[in-house]
């Protein structure tokens, strides 16, 4: 099945917990063994348990794609080291950006192609994002006139979905970056950020329990699953 309705510790807000490519996604250690078994089947990937900083909400605290991973300055020595132990199978690049800012998967939208980032980001934090995700172009700016880009979005290499304020020029704009069919929606009975609510990748889509049957047609026809 490439969507199911999900819900962690009881939160439909299940994107703040959960990172995920196209190969495999990062849960919170302690994650309930049937979660992870919607995850894996859904999606299509491997599940990785982990924390950052002691923290459960890796989605949040995590940004990437299928070429590299971005974290935290302040994930601790031990957790970096499980973490670069689970993935040292896959071929993908892993990176801590030393930046003020740590929630970086609130501040970065990325595909494989590009990465529309926050805009207070340190230049030297940009090389590093740039270099470790393996985009072509990363662009720093506001969407729907929010600055946080990371949580009013999901984007894959086959579409993607944003804030409902989205402009139709704001959508030109970053179809040209992201190089994919872009389109606005809903999560959870209408909340806007949609990373809070919803995990997709190529393969399969995870929305909050509250998700109505409209904004998951919505969500499908963006996210282009299936096709």
């Amino acid at each position: 099945m490439t969507l199911n309705k999900l819900s962690i510790h009881g939160n439909v807000n299940i994107g703040i917990y959960i990172f995920a490519n196209d190969t495999f996604a990062i849960v919170p250690k302690g994650t309930d063994r049937k979660i992870i078994d919607i995850i894996a089947e859904t999606l299509n990937v491997d599940v990785i348990e982990a924390r950052i900083s002691d923290l459960s909400i890796i989605g949040v605290m995590v940004a990437g794609n299928n070429n590299g991973l971005i974290l935290p300055r302040i994930i601790k020595e031990s957790e970096i080291h499980d973490l670069k132990k689970a993935l040292a199978k896959y071929d993908v690049n892993i990176a801590i950006v030393e930046s003020k800012y740590t929630a970086m998967g609130n501040l970065i939208l990325a595909n494989d192609n590009a990465a529309v980032v926050y805009p207070g980001f340190e230049e030297e934090a940009l090389s590093t994002i740039k270099e470790t995700l393996g985009v072509e172009t990363i662009v720093k700016r506001y969407i729907a006139g929010i600055p946080v880009v990371g949580s009013v979005g999901v984007i894959t290499n086959k579409g993607g979905i944003l804030h409902p304020g989205t402009s139709d020029s704001e959508l030109d704009e970053l179809e040209k970056i992201f190089k994919v069919p872009l389109m606005t929606g809903t999560v959870n009975f209408g909340v806007v950020f949609l990373r809070s609510g919803l995990v997709a990748n190529t393969h399969g889509i995870l929305v909050g329990e509250n998700t109505t049957g409209p904004e998951i047609v919505r969500i499908q026809e963006a996210l282009r699953v299936g096709d």
